[in-house]
């Protein structure tokens, strides 16, 4: 330490810079320690500026940064220097690194001067915030319009085909009060006909509107997709005719889905039929299965990560544009020509998906086909009936079996009319009620009943609410519940096998036939 500072604080070796502090050494650790700390700031400086132009490439005024990088460099040289001619003379030296330094001053405070009006015209951090609040105003009235815009689109697609309905029907109507009137009663069969297909196309409206809405009532099952997709494939050829080649790719999925089956059967249809249109020459159209699990996507916040079951349906047609794919699940949107689709296929197909919990994906380009892809939550467990057999059982229909006292529950005069006709020409006693709470009370009085028939939607007690009291006063008492739309009362209602669902519009013939399904449930279980 003492040769140290005699190195230090000797006269003999200071230069005449350092020798001017000499009466002061106090001084010399001052500059010595103050210039060292502000060449070392001085040097990290530029440091940190080059990291921030590397990793911004968004940075406006580049060069103008690499300017202030060269000169802080050059000014810590300088402050280094300073402390180094304490005791050695490179004078010469430090003159080149102070020139170098002004020639780096006057070009960065030149360049400043220069950039000066476009530095003020920046926008403030201010400034920033209102313009963001701005473009989030305008966002929302676009998305406003938008949804304007599809409600109009929506509206004016519903009055079109509703009004195609109701001419039908007041058409019909009239050539059948004309044919009474001539007493030609034996001729209205085509009037009768041409109503009930009317009304028909009107059902299947309402439920590809609440299917888009994802209002609908699903009636969900365990599903094996394979089974599903191998059930379909005799009716998927007839509907692709000779012109197309099926390729069904199956036996890469080991799970199951719970959802509709006759809805998934629609969507599988529907996806046939659109990629036959896109074929008019022929061609060929895949449908695979497969187990599929998915992680968190970032770029699309709706994907909840799981495990899912992928049903693909490939064709090798036209393909769509990228301004197509934007609007294909729009209802009514559709590039068919007039008459030749009503523009809800897809849009039922998302809100039904959507409905059962898993989401759509579409990939096409024109020239190139396209292929849709159906993700459901996929589950392991096969414990509940298969889908297949119930729908077999429903088709196949049930031995009569026999009836007894029977709770009908509809607010609806006219309805409620109707069905008590159709259950007393079965051989039925029907206690009618017209309201849940009149239902309730039949319950109540611990009347012997072989059937509960209600509707979901009804004044005071729900439906919903009506067959839960049922089953937990007769826990084997089979329930059939008629709704029109029930919402999402349904959604967590357990549905066994003594509870039945059967959606309006229906036939009398379709309700003759669930009855007797459930009560021959009923009869076979005691």
């Amino acid at each position: 330490m003492f040769a140290l500072s005699e190195w230090l604080f000797g006269v003999d070796n200071l230069t005449p810079h350092g020798f001017c502090l000499l009466w002061e050494p106090g001084l010399i650790w001052l500059f010595a320690i103050s210039d060292g700390l502000i060449a070392l700031a001085y040097f990290s400086i530029p440091l940190a500026l080059v990291i921030i132009g590397q990793r911004r490439a968004d940075l406006v005024f580049r060069p103008l940064l690499w300017l202030f990088a060269a000169f802080i460099l050059l000014c810590g040289a300088t402050h280094w220097l300073d402390v180094v001619t304490l005791w050695k003379p490179i004078y010469g030296v430090q003159g080149v690194v102070k020139a170098a330094t002004g020639l780096a001053s006057l070009g960065t405070s030149i360049a400043l001067w220069w950039w000066l009006p476009s530095f003020l015209a920046l926008p403030s951090p201010d400034q920033l915030r209102r313009a963001n609040a701005a473009l989030r105003e305008s966002e929302e009235r676009l998305a406003h319009a938008q949804k304007m815009e599809a409600i109009g689109q929506l509206t004016g697609g519903i009055a079109h085909d509703f009004n195609n309905v109701l001419q039908v029907v007041i058409g019909s109507l009239g050539v059948i009060e004309r044919q009474l009137a001539r007493g030609r009663a034996e001729e209205i069969g085509p009037s009768v006909a041409a109503i009930r297909k009317a009304a028909s196309s009107a059902s299947n409206l309402i439920d590809r509107l609440l299917a888009f809405s994802r209002r609908q009532t699903l009636l969900p099952r365990v599903i094996e997709p394979d089974r599903l997709v191998v059930g379909l494939e005799d009716m998927l050829r007839r509907t692709l005719g000779s012109g197309v080649e099926l390729d069904l790719r199956l036996g890469r999925c080991r799970r199951s889905v719970v959802c509709d089956p006759s809805q998934l059967e629609s969507a599988l249809l529907n996806l046939a039929i659109n990629a036959r249109d896109a074929m008019p020459a022929g061609g060929v159209l895949e449908i695979a299965t497969a187990d599929r699990r998915l992680a968190a996507d970032p770029a699309d916040p709706d994907l909840t990560p799981g495990d899912y079951v992928e049903i693909s349906v490939k064709d090798n047609g036209a393909g769509m544009s990228r301004e197509v794919l934007a609007h294909v699940f729009e209802p009514f949107f559709t590039t068919k020509p007039t008459g030749r689709g009503t523009g809800l296929g897809l849009s039922q197909i998302y809100g039904f998906v959507k409905q059962s919990g898993g989401f759509v994906r579409i990939d096409s380009a024109p020239g190139k086909g396209t292929n849709v892809r159906l993700y459901l939550p996929g589950r392991d467990q096969r414990e509940v009936q298969p889908a297949e057999a119930a729908v077999v059982e429903q088709k196949q229909g049930c031995p009569a079996a026999p009836c007894g006292k029977m709770l009908l529950v509809e607010d609806q005069l006219e309805v409620r009319m109707q069905i008590a006709d159709t259950l007393e020409e079965m051989g039925c006693e029907v206690i009618e009620a017209d309201d849940g709470n009149a239902g309730l009370k039949v319950l109540e009085s611990e009347q012997s009943l072989c059937l509960l028939v209600t509707d979901v939607g009804l004044p005071g007690v729900s439906g919903r609410h009506l067959a839960e009291a049922a089953r937990a006063a007769h826990p084997d008492l089979p329930i059939l519940l008629i709704t029109g739309y029930a919402g999402k009362s349904l959604d967590s209602l357990d549905l066994a096998s003594n509870i039945e669902v059967l959606r309006k519009p229906f036939t009398l013939e379709e309700l003759t036939e669930r009855v007797r399904i459930l009560l021959s449930r009923a009869a076979a279980a005691e």
